[in-house]
């Protein structure tokens, strides 16, 4: 096989229903050139299970990268995936985060040297992420606003991010308050500079251990364009059992430390001494 345009990095832990409705959203994109790598942080058997079966439905490949479940260890797996990605830039999002069909080709188009790309998400409700079908997801009526109203989505200034023309997400792009920062639920970048800063800190758990890879790439040099109008993702509802107060506080005093220090590298990344 050709080597793909884009390595799409996707995290993941136990939530194969919502996996699976995020894989149909990949099969349904425009753009074609890519590959998959799932960034497993230690779930079960029915995570293979699921995996093995969309590998024979889904016309891109599949790369699953797993460790052993040892508590929220997000950004080690996602640096095993990284040095598993075999295109040279990389995009990441999450398990729970459903692709529009012009999502990939939205970060294909936008990419530039120097730069990497901040989208956002639309959250769903429960009601509604379970009601969509993988027919909703292929045939895209689930990112129509029309369908989302009728199937109980509240009206909201934030629904303006479904259905922006090209004019009017680069106004938004523009005005909104909302800093480009890498989010991990949608951003893109080139390998070469997540391997420059060493990819993430893995002392991080959850809370800002996607943003301060991207402050480490802003004191390297690395700029950030704000697309979260054009690359829409729609995030299905869960709960949020690894929300630990003690975990934000420390990631935020290795924020602290990377922004006074004008830190571009962790010695607790990708590349590690022994």
């Amino acid at each position: 096989m050709a080597k793909p345009e884009i390595s799409i990095i996707i995290s993941t832990y136990n939530a194969e229903a919502w996996l699976e409705k995020v894989l149909w959203s990949y099969e349904a994109q425009s753009f074609k050139n890519f590959e998959i790598v799932i960034a497993d942080d230690g779930s079960k058997q029915p995570t293979f299970d699921l995996l093995e079966r969309m590998q024979t439905e889904v016309s891109f490949p599949i790369i699953h990268v797993w460790h052993e479940d040892n508590g929220f260890q997000k950004t080690m797996i996602l640096n095993k995936a990284i040095l598993k990605c075999n295109a040279d830039y990389i995009l990441m999002s999450d398990g729970d985060c459903m692709a529009r069909q012009d999502f990939v080709s939205t970060h294909i188009n936008k990419r530039e040297k120097g730069y990497f790309l901040s989208g956002g998400y639309f959250k769903l409700p429960m009601s509604i992420s379970e009601t969509i079908s993988k027919e909703n997801i292929l045939n895209q009526d689930c990112f129509n606003l029309k369908w989302l109203l009728a199937n109980g989505l509240k009206s909201s200034f934030k629904n303006n991010k479904l259905n922006a023309s090209p004019i009017k997400a680069k106004i938004l792009n523009a005005v909104t308050p909302t800093n480009a920062s890498w989010n991990g639920h949608n951003a893109s970048g080139w390998k070469k500079d997540i391997l420059a800063v060493n990819g993430f800190d893995e002392r991080m758990q959850y809370g800002g251990e996607d943003r301060e890879m991207g402050e480490r790439l802003f004191n390297m040099g690395i700029k950030s364009k704000q697309i979260r109008y054009n690359a829409i993702c729609l995030h299905l509802d869960h709960a949020r059992g690894y929300v630990n107060q003690e975990a934000i506080d420390k990631n935020q005093k290795i924020r602290a430390v990377v922004k006074k220090e004008n830190l571009k590298w962790t010695n607790y990344g990708i590349l590690q001494e022994s």
